[in-house]
């Protein structure tokens, strides 16, 4: 867990020792006087005087680009605790607001209650400066940091940014990853502040751009004007000097500017780029801030994340007896925590990547999801600091008064489900010859009772050669088809309102494996049967080959599909899913991966779509007009050469056009070597996409795990549905329970009369406990 105090004096945090076994005084060398060498460099001493330290900076002290920067009040309070003379001098400078401002299409929106502090870059490098020279810290500016500080010093922390030499030097050691992003931007200031966070759209004839705007100083905002690369272009803007690209800009902006100019640094237009690195250190070189990270400038956390750095590094060399073993605890303690900020960042800047996908949104939506787009902000945390906002945005929505989103009713063909939660497909491995037994009946009927609008059945097998492993659940044979009407009876009738759903698919090449809990994806020990897909290719190395269907086994395929999806008719399923996910037959035809077909079903994305495409058709033309048809799909494979984002738009779209009501979007589980961005929601940003590119409902799923985060999801647009599937292990009754933990008892979660006596939330700790206070 992330340590909220950081760096403090000696004896605060334990016994406090130097990082080294030597007996003379640490001697470090730092490169790169920005706000997180010069922080590190003043606490490394301030915590042992006696420590040599110098600062390498080869520009001038007066030389600093961008103008202002935004720490949170967590960053502060451990500045607080670590110096607070420091503290005191950012403090008296700070200027500090609440609100954020939303401008589109002539209307602003405004939010409060966030909570921001700023000041100018140029003064909080002057405060680093006095302190550093007051505590006797050499700094070296105009210089070179010399090439062999390894070598002459104990430590050296690289603190020279996004374009670090030292990084790039031991560019073997540190493996860095850097990923160029799609917008061009520009660091810009006004001669004026503004009075809150200002978001402003912009929708010219070369297409949308964008400025983000912030005070740092009473009387000095930041401004930053960013596009896509092709508006950039379009715009002419490439073609322009400095002072004509702030000229055109201000124009382009002069409603948020009032009409007064802009001014620049050494502004040049850029591209954004995310760094990550394998590795922190090498021997006594540790990297620091952004030579180490970076996260986009849409959310602040740059200098923060600098200034962090520093906190825990001079704990943690303060906490250790080697050097070593400092500088892992350093990347131990700060590494998930800049991962988690990473995410986040990614989430934002591809928000404003693809912004022209939400201008049509209703103009409160349009301002909750910019809010809410990394994701740390939420529903919730929004209630709590603007109700007056969050309930607008609710009304402009349709939710009735004290209704969350979660609990609004949505419309699939004929069926009305009358909340937003699905409890998501999950293999139970439990059945016997492909027969759902009791074990199916209480899962599936513990869930409906819980107050999910939909429940879904796990993967429901076509064929006794398309199962995953001998215990899967089938649709094969009349005696399976009984075993579900069973199921779908109890459903219907205990838990009224509550829609029950089948996933129909065929295992392809992923088929003829153990139970997972013995051994997932591992071929069975005996008794394997044969394994078919669209190309003949094994799914994990040393596995089995599948046989390459030929066209008269596709023939055969498709009409089993058809079959089992008229026994769903019979057995009472209020919904059918085709499964064209995670590397599973129909799923092989979808990726280029695993489609290597030479024929009519393989090459291009038309190609690879016909047999998918061919069996929702058959299925669609035998399943009830009135019902539903949703398709999961992986809408990447997570994997280089795989299945890209464009790709999986126009899978939906083609989806749809045959007649699917809503689009399940999922992600990976093609191949086994694939490197998913594992995070909170993190295949939810593939959802919002197809949504918004194809107009058709979807469903998110991945990491959904709070109500807030349902909400969040769906009043922001950004989803129909939600697929939760572990909190539905966890607690069966997780809807009914959101629903007493958000004080909601309406119609669109109502306990079962046997459990009605519980329904109430029992009363636990304060209520009155202060509002919590965020940066976006």
């Amino acid at each position: 867990m992330e340590r909220t105090v950081t760096a403090t004096p000696p004896g605060a945090r334990g016994t406090a020792r130097p990082a080294t076994n030597r007996s003379r005084p640490l001697r470090v060398a730092v490169i790169g006087g920005g706000p997180g060498g010069l922080y590190a460099a003043a606490l490394l001493k301030r915590l042992d005087p006696a420590r040599e330290i110098t600062v390498w900076e080869r520009k001038a002290p007066d030389t600093t680009f961008g103008f202002g920067v935004v720490l949170s009040d967590e960053t502060l309070g451990g500045i607080e605790h670590a110096d607070p003379e420091v503290y005191e001098a950012l403090r008296r400078d700070f200027v500090r607001w609440d609100d954020i401002d939303i401008v589109h299409r002539g209307t602003r929106h405004t939010s409060g209650g966030h909570g921001f502090a700023a000041l100018g870059r140029q003064r909080l490098l002057e405060i680093l400066h006095a302190r550093c020279h007051d505590l006797g810290v050499n700094l070296r500016f105009s210089t070179e940091a010399p090439d062999d500080l390894a070598r002459t010093h104990d430590l050296v922390v690289a603190a020279d940014g996004v374009h670090s030499t030292t990084r790039g030097r031991h560019a073997d050691v540190f493996r860095p990853r850097v990923t160029a992003h799609r917008c061009r931007y520009i660091w810009l200031a006004a001669d004026f502040a503004f009075d809150s966070f200002r978001f402003e759209i912009a929708e010219t004839e070369h297409g949308v751009m964008q400025l983000h705007g912030y005070p740092y100083s009473p009387h000095a905002s930041t401004v930053i004007i960013e596009m896509r690369e092709e508006v950039w272009h379009a715009a002419g803007l490439d073609e322009l000097g400095e002072d004509e690209s702030v000229e055109r800009c201000a124009k382009i902006f002069a409603d948020a500017l009032d009409g007064r100019p802009l001014k620049s640094n050494n502004s040049a237009w850029t591209t954004f780029r995310t760094v990550v690195n394998e590795r922190w250190s090498h021997g006594n070189v540790v990297l620091l801030g952004d030579a180490a990270h970076t996260a986009h400038f849409s959310i602040g956390s740059g200098t923060k994340l600098a200034v962090e750095d520093a906190l825990a590094l001079a704990a943690c060399l303060s906490e250790h007896d080697t050097l070593p073993a400092a500088l892992a605890a350093y990347e131990a303690e700060r590494r998930p925590v800049v991962a988690s900020t990473q995410r986040a960042a990614r989430a934002s800047l591809e928000w404003f990547e693809n912004l022209p996908l939400y201008l049509d949104q209703p103009p409160r939506q349009f301002a909750f999801n910019l809010l809410t787009r990394s994701r740390r902000v939420t529903h919730d945390n929004l209630r709590l600091r603007d109700a007056r906002f969050t309930e607008a945005v609710e009304r402009e929505f349709g939710c009735p008064p004290g209704t969350p989103p979660m609990f609004t009713p949505f419309r699939l063909r004929g069926l009305t489900l009358r909340n937003r939660v699905v409890v998501s497909p999950m293999d139970m491995y439990s059945a016997a010859d492909g027969v759902p037994g009791d074990f199916h009946l209480v899962h599936l009927g513990a869930r409906a009772l819980g107050g999910a609008g939909l429940v879904m059945t796990e993967m429901v097998c076509v064929s006794e050669e398309g199962r995953i492993t001998p215990g899967c659940a089938g649709l094969y044979t009349g005696r399976q088809a009984e075993a579900w009407k069973r199921i779908t009876n109890f459903v219907h009738d205990r838990a009224p309102g509550t829609a029950i759903g089948v996933q129909l698919g065929h295992s392809g090449r992923k088929g003829s494996t153990k139970l997972m809990w013995e051994g997932m994806d591992e071929p069975l020990d005996d008794g394997n049967w044969p394994l078919v897909a669209a190309s003949a290719l094994p799914y994990k190395p040393g596995g089995r080959t599948p046989r390459e269907l030929s066209r008269a086994q596709l023939t055969d395929i498709r009409e089993q599909f058809a079959a089992a999806a008229c026994r769903a008719a019979r057995a009472g399923f209020d919904l059918l899913e085709l499964h064209c996910a995670h590397g599973y037959l129909l799923s092989g035809f979808l990726s280029p991966l695993t489609n290597r077909r030479i024929d009519a079903y393989g090459g291009s994305l038309d190609k690879r779509l016909r047999f998918p495409l061919e069996v929702f058709d058959a299925v669609r033309a035998v399943w009830p007009g009135e019902r539903p048809m949703t398709v999961r799909i992986s809408a990447t494979d997570w994997a280089q050469g795989g299945t890209t984002a464009e790709e999986a738009v126009e899978i939906a779209r083609a989806f749809a056009a045959h007649g699917a009501d809503a689009i399940d979007v999922s992600t990976g589980q093609v191949v086994a070597d694939e490197r998913p961005d594992f995070g909170r929601s993190y295949q939810t940003p593939f959802a919002d996409r197809i949504r918004h590119a194809t107009g058709v409902p979807v469903i998110a799923v991945g990491a959904i795990s709070s109500w807030d985060d349902v909400n969040s999801l769906i009043l922001a647009g950004r989803t129909d549905l939600c697929a939760l599937a572990r909190p539905h292990l966890y607690d069966p009754h997780w809807t009914l329970h959101a629903a007493a933990e958000q004080g909601y008892a309406g119609e669109a979660a109502p306990w079962p009369a046997p459990y009605r006596a519980g329904s109430r939330r029992p009363r636990t700790g304060r209520t009155d406990a202060p509002k919590p206070r965020l940066s976006l």
